[in-house]
């Protein structure tokens, strides 16, 4: 063949999440052009020995988020998006905040802007914290924006709502075909054993588990997925802590309705004993649902095999130990209830499943690609343009070493945090190149892309996201639950 293709791949094992096999991979203006043998280009690289697999995606990340008074988090746009790269994921969706009180065009007008120094393709959730008749109003030009998914929480005292008001977010998404994720924690039942917990004398780091056991995690799933099929929902389970509550979602599956489950590393790697730790170490672990038992990790994976969750996100959801957005900020011998909990993990993600789940057995080569690309682009509107390798897809492709020892640190990571809860952990498995349509973007640990040239990724309208046509009474509750709506 003539030397046609921008640049051919060659010799490298690809991985899809269906199958394995050797091939040659030639890229074309940014997007995979062809698979095959005998490939050739005007520049071509040496895969042999290596896996060649799609580009990461990351749905769930909290990088450069905006916070009140327009104030940042420990992790921009770029020191996320650097580190995502490093670790093979070339694809993210992060948030745009909304407070209670305020509309969203300001901070959505903000986060676009810092959207804009990412390295990284990247799109976002919109959080929705308090949907009143106006922000409600404001929806529908957001999702048709090409922000295609809502992400609630349940939990929070500044963010959390109650059922009427998630019923409220179900209705808006199912009017205009978007998806919803949400965080399953029981609120009020946090705050009773948080209060007696307090109580009692119990502070320290590792109580954050005993305030949120798996039964409020549990509930909150079971009536998070109940609620949503009251009003014909699509919806999106985040950072499921283990198969207690994936049994919840699994059953909701088997009745047919849209719903999917996501885990995060820290939920296979890490324990609710490594908060049980000396003053402000143990918090560094501290995140929500809490990590659980060393046995809930093998339920984890059975859960992952069967398909019942089907992502994995890192939850990069990053505070430094002390100085600027820390878990200190409210001193240092603050009880765990005044601890802002959640960790960073965005670059070390893809190389804790492969090395936890492939070499490990735990999962196989297409189950690793599924979980950590392919799943989470269909699932939220990507599908044919990121996380899988197929002809017309763009180029986001990683050579990865699956032999190579690497021993994680917090500078290797190279992220705007100042810890990383994976210190000192071996891991099996390391991506030697990254590229993003077509473009290397980093290659043998050293970044070469630019500040700023990733791409705002704006989603369609998919089928995924929207309902199935089975409504409770066939009553379609939702179509009367609009702005300005006599209740």
């Amino acid at each position: 063949m003539s030397a046609e293709y921008d640049l051919v791949i060659r010799g490298g094992t690809l991985v899809t999440s269906t199958d394995v096999f050797r091939a040659d991979i030639a890229v074309q203006n940014g997007r995979i052009a062809a698979i095959g043998e005998n490939l050739s280009g005007k520049r071509a690289i040496d895969a042999d020995g290596l896996l060649v697999i799609p580009g990461g995606v990351d749905t769930h990340c909290h990088l450069d988020q905006v916070e009140p008074g327009m104030g940042y988090g420990a992790q921009d746009f770029v020191t996320g998006s650097r580190s995502a790269v490093l670790g093979g994921t070339t694809s993210a969706i992060s948030f745009v905040s909304q407070f209670k009180g305020e509309p969203i065009r300001e901070v959505l007008a903000e986060t676009l802007k810092r959207g804009r120094r990412s390295i990284i393709d990247y799109s976002f959730h919109q959080i929705l914290a308090d949907p009143t008749d106006d922000v409600i109003a404001e929806l529908p030009a957001i999702i048709a924006s090409g922000i295609r998914s809502l992400k609630v929480f349940l939990t929070y005292d500044a963010i959390r709502l109650d059922d009427r008001q998630y019923l409220r977010v179900l209705a808006a998404a199912r009017r205009e075909g978007a998806m919803v994720a949400v965080h399953c924690e029981n609120y009020d039942a946090i705050g009773w054993l948080t209060e007696q917990l307090l109580a009692a004398g119990l502070t320290a780091p590792k109580y954050h588990a005993w305030s949120r056991p798996k039964v409020v995690e549990r509930e909150a799933t079971y009536r998070a997925i109940a609620l949503a099929e009251l009003v014909d929902t699509p919806i999106q389970v985040f950072h499921v802590s283990c198969a207690e509550v994936a049994e919840e979602i699994g059953r909701a599956q088997r009745r047919g309705l849209k719903v999917w489950g996501e885990t995060c590393p820290q939920y296979f790697t890490l324990t609710a004993a490594d908060m049980d730790r000396p003053g402000l170490e143990g918090a560094k672990y501290m995140c929500s649902p809490s990590p659980r038992d060393e046995a809930d990790h093998e339920g984890l994976w059975e859960m992952m095999r069967q398909g019942v969750i089907d992502v994995v996100s890192s939850d990069d959801s990053a505070f430094n130990t002390t100085g600027h957005h820390a878990k200190d900020q409210n001193g240092p011998k603050a009880p765990f209830s005044a601890i802002p909990n959640g960790v960073p993990g965005v670059g070390a993600r893809m190389p804790l499943l492969f090395s936890e789940g492939v070499v490990k057995g735990q999962i196989d080569l297409p189950t690793f690609v599924a979980l950590s690309a392919t799943n989470p682009a269909r699932i939220y509107g990507l599908e044919g343009r990121k996380g899988s390798l197929m002809p017309g897809a763009d180029a986001d492709i990683v050579l990865w070493d699956p032999n190579k020892k690497q021993t994680i640190t917090n500078a290797l990571l190279q992220h705007g945090v100042d810890y990383t809860p994976y210190e000192g952990r071996e891991v099996t498995g390391w991506p030697v190149m990254t590229i993003r349509r077509g473009e290397i973007v980093m290659q043998d640990g050293q970044m070469v892309a630019a500040e700023g040239s990733g791409a705002f990724l704006a989603r369609e309208p998919y089928e995924l996201a929207r309902p199935l046509g089975r409504l409770a009474n066939g009553f379609d509750a939702a179509s009367y639950d609009t702005p300005g709506a006599a209740r």
